[in-house]
């Protein structure tokens, strides 16, 4: 009897033997995992080509004689490599001037940025910090603005600004920017600032920090990522505008890049195609530069904000 409990004793406690390594059945786990890393892989090289051809058709574009353009045969390379496409984009004198388009969106678009951010950053901890009569009013009223299309304000928009003698000037066009930019940007920065616990400036103030103290060193370079992010998106919209840069400014020193570019468009005759790419490569250059300085603290703002908005 005593053997028999022994026996099973020892059964019990005895481990049931592992499965082999090269089992049918791991060796498909890992078939099906690699194949899946290869769908993947496959599937984001064919995203960013067709997110890049278009890009690079433009440049390549840029660089080839306007006759070899508008031919019937698609050349992936220009047969004729020539830069006469950028001396008449930036030395032409028969139109508007390229340097003081990209001046006048420069610093239209700066401009935007910087004070569309200041208010924003104000309402946003406003709304986020503080409780008060028509809180809830006042972010619905920011939604229901932000579904306002700006083409349906354009007439307004003239008028009001014909009135104020503000028509071709960068402070009439800053201010319909500010306008068009400030809604999405209260609603966005609102995010990050609701993801920053209020907890931290009260433990700041407890160890002897004011409360505009405990905010600046504290909250602030918490908030400094979705400041970036955001100010990216508004200077995306700025610099990219057509339609209200086409009513406001409609003097030719005072044109921004995007109307400038329009001028290339001919009626009757033939277009230049070639120097409108050529235009909008430049136009490129100053998105990409402010890309890649704020790169980093981009996509760290827009993470954040995934997460804590």
């Amino acid at each position: 009897m005593s053997t028999a409990s022994a026996s099973v004793s020892v059964s019990k406690s005895t481990p049931a033997p592992e499965p082999a390594r090269g089992t049918p059945a791991r060796s498909t786990a890992k078939l099906r995992k690699r194949l899946m890393s290869i769908v993947l892989s496959a599937t984001a090289v064919v995203v960013f080509a067709f997110s890049a051809f278009p890009v690079y058709w433009m440049v390549q574009t840029s660089f080839q004689p306007n006759n070899e353009i508008i031919g019937s045969e698609v050349n992936f390379w220009p047969e004729t490599f020539t830069f006469r496409n950028y001396e008449t984009v930036l030395f032409a004198t028969d139109r508007a001037q390229f340097l003081p388009a990209l001046g006048n969106s420069l610093v239209v678009t700066i401009a935007t940025v910087v004070i569309a951010l200041v208010f924003a950053f104000l309402a946003s901890l406003a709304v986020t910090r503080f409780r008060f009569r028509s809180r809830k009013s006042f972010i619905l009223t920011i939604l229901v603005v932000q579904m306002i299309p700006g083409e349906a304000m354009i007439v307004s928009t003239y008028r009001v600004l014909d009135d104020w003698a503000l028509l071709n000037t960068i402070a009439g066009l800053t201010l319909v920017y500010v306008a068009t930019v400030l809604p999405f940007t209260i609603w966005t920065l609102r995010g990050f600032v609701n993801g920053v616990p209020v907890d931290l400036e009260e433990a700041a103030m407890i160890d002897g920090l004011s409360r505009t103290g405990a905010f600046w060193k504290i909250t602030f370079p918490l908030l400094a990522p979705g400041l970036v992010a955001t100010g990216v998106f508004g200077f995306i919209q700025a610099w990219n505008e057509f339609l209200l840069a086409l009513v406001v400014m409609s003097r030719p020193d005072m044109m921004t890049l995007p109307v400038w570019l329009r001028t290339f468009q001919v009626a009757h005759g033939t277009t230049n195609w070639a120097a409108i790419m050529a235009g909008s490569t430049l136009m490129s250059i100053p998105v990409i530069v402010f890309f890649l300085v704020i790169q980093g603290r981009m996509t760290q703002g827009l993470v954040s904000g995934a997460v804590k908005g």
